[in-house]
């Protein structure tokens, strides 16, 4: 079903590391309104949804959601790759050495594992369609924060890039939710 070609996305090159800012960013790993949870819910919703198009859309944004985890996880490698543990507890990312050594573990900026809390899947298209745009929406907003965070040019160019991609996706569940309407009246479904 899927072909993984092994470039990112969009370049990931920074240069610098910051620790602080790797703690904050991870939240958009494995955090409530992260990358993890957005394709986990869509991938999910897809299978109730009414038409070819609403179908493959999900499947389409979802699996670019896995795209953006791995960048996400690649920018949180390079902010931290060269960090002594020492460096990392003085961060306030001990704890998270003392579970995972270096490893990108899913988690929020405090720490709190990944959960499957948040992902909603009621099986109504309208409904999931409405929650993703407003994923979309909170995730837009969380990148508008983390790039308020740092000052490196680096780690702003690709925050920009999934901002972007966060209101084209809104756009295309935008366009879905049409298409669903579309079909409901067609089959006077409600």
């Amino acid at each position: 079903m899927w072909i993984y070609q092994k470039t990112l996305q969009h370049p990931v090159n920074i240069k610098n590391g910051d620790l602080k800012m790797a703690k904050n960013l991870i939240t958009q790993f494995g955090g409530p309104n992260g990358e993890l949870a957005a394709a986990v819910r869509y991938l999910s919703q897809r299978y109730t949804m009414p038409t070819g198009k609403s179908k493959a859309l999900l499947t389409d944004i979802g699996t670019e959601e896995l795209a953006h985890v791995e960048m996400i996880a690649t920018m949180v490698n390079q902010l931290t790759c060269d960090a002594s543990v020492e460096e990392l507890k003085k961060a306030g990312l001990g704890s998270n050495y003392a579970q995972n050594g270096f490893g990108i573990f899913p988690s929020d900026a405090n720490g709190v594992p990944f959960s499957a809390a948040p992902i909603a899947v009621m099986g109504n298209p309208v409904t999931d369609l409405h929650e993703d745009m407003a994923a979309e929406q909170k995730a837009l907003a969380t990148y508008y924060h983390l790039i308020n965070l740092t000052d490196d040019v680096d780690i702003k160019n690709t925050l920009r890039f999934l901002a972007e991609r966060e209101i084209v996706h809104y756009q295309r569940f935008g366009e879905a939710l049409m298409d669903v309407y579309d079909y409901q009246e067609n089959k006077r479904v409600f």
